[in-house]
C-alpha cells in the first residue's frame, strides 16, 4: 500500500495497465512528454516509449476518432480530453459511434476504450473549464460513466475500466486532484480526513463498475452523492449530527439502485446532492427511480441539492458549489418533511 494522491492513483492505473498489456496505449493533448496538464500520465512516455504514449494535434474529435478505431481493431486506448468541457467537438463520435459499435455490428466490434476527462470546479477556471457534464453521457445507450471521489476507487475504477470491453467515461474531480479534503474547506487540507482514503495498493487491482460504496452508515436520512459532493456530504452530516447513511454512487451508469434502494426503504428519506445544475442534472434520475422504486417507504419528498442553474460564475466559484450549509439545509428540512 502507498499513500497516493488521485493523480498519482490515476497515473499508477495507466501504468499497471500499460505494463500489463502491451495493446493499451495512452494519448491526448499534452500527455506525452509534458505529462499532461495535471502531471496525470507523467513518465509513462518514457518508460513505455513515443508509441504507446504520445501527444496529439488540438482536436478532440480526432483524439475519440482515433481511439475508436484502434479499439474497433484490437487495441485498449485510454485518451485523455484536457478539460471536460472540451468533449464538445467529440461528442458525435463519443455518441454515435462509440456508444453504437456493439449495436450497429451485432456484436461483431466493441470499443473497449476510455475517455478520461477531469471534470467540476475548484481551479477558478470559469464556464469554459469547470463543467459537469455527465448527464449528457448517462443518457447515451452503449457507454459507462464512473466518477471516483478518492484514490483508492479512482485506481481500481480506471483498471476495471480500460479492461472493459466497451467505452468507458471516466471523469476524474479536478477539486479532489492534489490531495484530500474534508468537505469543510474550499480547497484541499492536510493530513488526510478520516473520510479520505489514501491508502493505495502498488500492483493490479480491479473494483467492479456498476457497483456503489457506501461511506457511512446510518438510519434516519439517505444522502447520494459521487465525485467532490461525497465529501462535502459527509461534512454536512457531521456539521448536523444527523445519523445520515452517505452512499457514494461511483457508478453512474450503470447505476447500483439496488444499494440505493435498499437503504431508502431503511430510511425513508432521501437527499440527492451533485455539482452540476439542478435542470435536467444525474439528479433527477435517482429521485425519479426512487420515486418508482421506494415510494411506499417514503417519509418526505426526495429533495436535490446542485449547482445553479446559470452559466458557470467565475467569480462565484465558491458559492456555486453545494457546500456542508447547503446540504445540512436539506437534511434538516427532509427530516421536518
Amino acid at each position: 500500500m502507498a499513500r497516493m494522491t488521485m493523480i498519482e492513483a490515476v497515473r499508477s492505473a495507466m501504468d499497471v495497465s500499460m505494463e500489463r498489456d502491451e495493446t493499451v496505449v495512452v494519448f491526448g493533448e499534452d500527455v506525452g512528454y509534458f505529462g499532461g496538464v495535471f502531471r496525470c500520465t507523467q513518465g509513462l512516455q518514457a518508460k513505455y516509449g513515443k508509441t504507446r504514449c504520445f501527444d496529439t494535434p488540438i482536436s478532440e474529435s480526432g483524439i475519440v476518432g482515433a481511439a475508436i478505431g484502434m479499439a474497433a481493431y484490437g487495441l485498449k486506448p485510454c485518451v485523455e480530453i484536457q478539460f471536460a468541457d472540451y468533449m464538445y467537438p467529440a461528442y458525435d463520435q463519443i455518441t454515435q459511434e462509440a456508444a453504437r459499435i456493439r449495436y450497429r455490428s451485432a456484436g461483431d466490434f466493441t470499443c473497449p476504450m476510455v475517455i478520461r476527462m477531469p471534470t467540476g470546479g475548484g481551479i477558478f477556471g470559469g464556464q469554459t473549464h469547470s463543467q459537469s457534464p455527465e448527464a449528457l453521457f448517462t443518457h447515451v445507450c452503449g457507454l459507462k460513466v464512473v466518477v471516483p471521489s478518492n484514490p483508492y476507487d479512482a485506481k481500481g475504477l480506471l483498471i476495471s475500466a480500460i479492461e472493459d470491453p466497451d467505452p468507458v467515461i471516466f471523469l476524474e474531480p479536478k477539486r479532489l486532484y492534489n490531495g484530500p479534503f474534508d468537505g469543510h474547506h474550499e480547497r484541499p487540507v492536510t493530513p488526510w480526513s478520516k473520510h479520505e482514503l489514501g491508502d493505495v495498493p502498488d500492483g493490479h487491482f480491479t473494483i467492479p463498475i456498476g457497483k456503489a460504496e457506501i461511506r457511512r452508515p446510518g438510519e434516519a436520512v439517505t444522502v447520494i452523492a459521487y465525485g467532490t459532493m461525497v465529501h462535502v456530504a459527509l461534512a454536512a452530516v457531521e456539521e448536523t449530527g444527523i445519523d445520515a447513511e452517505v452512499i457514494d454512487l461511483r457508478s453512474l451508469l450503470p447505476l447500483d439502485l439496488d444499494t440505493i434502494a435498499q437503504s431508502v426503504r431503511k430510511t425513508g428519506r432521501c437527499v440527492v446532492v451533485h455539482e452540476a445544475t439542478l435542470t435536467s442534472g444525474y439528479g433527477a434520475e435517482v429521485a425519479a427511480l426512487i420515486q418508482e422504486h421506494c415510494f411506499y417507504s417514503l417519509e418526505s419528498p426526495v429533495l436535490r441539492v446542485t449547482g445553479w442553474d446559470t452559466p458557470y460564475p467565475h467569480a462565484q466559484e465558491w458559492d456555486y458549489f453545494p457546500g456542508p450549509a447547503r446540504v445540512g439545509r436539506a437534511l434538516q428540512d427532509v427530516m421536518e418533511g
